[in-house]
């Protein structure tokens, strides 16, 4: 049995008709930049994300990056985060001339452990940290509450890296859930294809409850022209793609179901994980839903986790995946090297100390998760988990 880490093809062949009908328009339209189709998809993932207002951006990556230069982060700032996430989020710092200040992560959640966050914070003796971006890991938020106590005790705003998270929701102390995005002064997603709601190439959007701040990220994403020709700040060219947007607002209508079907795929994973020799001598640690219980306490079901990745825990990492794709079994460790671990770094900053997330790096790998995984297909991959360490 062939098992892919991701399989486009089955999202993409019952919408692909209302697709194809639908980008035609948009190349019948000629209105190929900004236009209805992005105006749109700006006002529903503002409203699916309960925020005021959203700017459309061409990725995830450009979304970070707009939102610091909308803070004015440049040399001399720093940027405090999680070494464990995707290089965009330490990129887009360096990218201002900044620096990025590490903290560790949670080695249940995999996020970013504000205990480690206020330790990096009150060791700040010159106040050079000027924003917070928390990564809301492989579909979960971060514990935002206490970051955002700590935000505002430094007065120091917070950009939500949401990118592997839209739609995933956070309780807080006072029983209210919140939308991963809506938290901070401002939140980042990426709609690159393998994310939930993902697009047909490059794609990003930065929400917020912050009118102002919503019209400096439109006025930076089109060169910091407002009026036309008149650039008051300098931006960039990170426009939206009104095909990217056309092709987003029909998966939209779907992104809710694709989310619940995620999650019964890894309550599946779960239950077979559950009882084996790998759970009972520790050598394998499925995925935690940190607020679970908080969910199942509700009046409804809640986004709590969305599992954009399914990650696991194992001993003997690298052998598991040779045998893995010995099987035809597709799976991807995120990610084989913490941020503050890479080359290009050496030499900018004095290498922290963090071991959780390096840990992580060291003995994670994510299976398959996407919404179309039938049953038989997890069994198997489960199957051959075992197998490997039964031999």
């Amino acid at each position: 049995m062939k098992i892919p880490l991701l399989d486009l093809g089955s999202q993409l062949r019952p919408l692909r008709e209302e697709i194809v009908a639908a980008v035609t328009d948009v190349i019948d339209s000629t209105t190929y930049i900004q236009g209805p189709q992005v105006v749109g998809l700006e006002q529903e993932v503002a409203q699916y994300s309960h925020v005021d207002n959203a700017t459309g951006v061409s990725s995830g990556t450009d979304a970070l990056l707009v939102a610091l230069m909308a803070l004015d982060i440049g040399p001399g700032d720093r940027v405090l985060t999680t070494s464990y996430s995707f290089f965009a989020t330490m990129g887009v710092v360096l990218r201002c001339g900044a620096l990025p200040a590490f903290a560790d992560i949670d080695p249940v959640s995999f996020n970013i452990d504000p205990r480690s966050m206020r330790e990096v914070l009150d060791a700040d003796t010159e106040k050079s940290i000027k924003a917070i971006i928390p990564v809301h890991l492989y579909g979960q938020c971060a514990d935002m509450e206490p970051i955002l106590a700590m935000a505002q005790e430094y007065d120091i705003p917070v950009i939500e890296d949401a990118a592997q998270a839209i739609g995933a929701e956070y309780p807080d102390s006072s029983g209210e859930w919140r939308r991963s995005g809506s938290m901070g002064l401002a939140g980042c997603f990426s709609f690159f294809p393998s994310k939930n709601l993902g697009g047909i190439g490059d794609g990003g959007m930065v929400v917020s409850n912050d009118p102002a701040f919503g019209e400096l990220l439109k006025m930076l994403r089109n060169h910091g022209a407002k009026p036309k020709y008149f650039h008051a700040r300098i931006g960039g060219n990170f426009r939206l793609d009104p095909i990217q947007a056309t092709v987003l607002r029909i998966k939209l209508k779907h992104l809710e179901n694709w989310h619940q079907a995620r999650r019964d795929n890894a309550a599946y994973y779960n239950k077979l994980f559950a009882g084996t020799s790998l759970t009972t001598e520790h050598r394998l640690k499925t995925p935690v839903a940190v607020y679970e219980e908080a969910a199942l306490a509700a009046s409804e079901p809640r986004n709590h986790h969305i599992y954009n990745q399914y990650v696991i825990t194992v001993e003997k990492r690298d052998e598991l995946i040779e045998f893995l794709r010995s099987k035809d079994i597709g799976c991807e460790i995120y990610y084989p090297l913490c941020l503050h671990e890479q080359e290009c770094l050496s030499g900018l900053m004095d290498k922290p100390v963090l071991p959780h997330a390096e840990n992580a790096a060291r003995t994670t790998i994510a299976l398959p998760i996407y919404p179309e995984l039938t049953e038989s297909m997890q069994e198997y991959v489960v199957e051959q988990i075992l197998a490997f360490y039964q031999a």
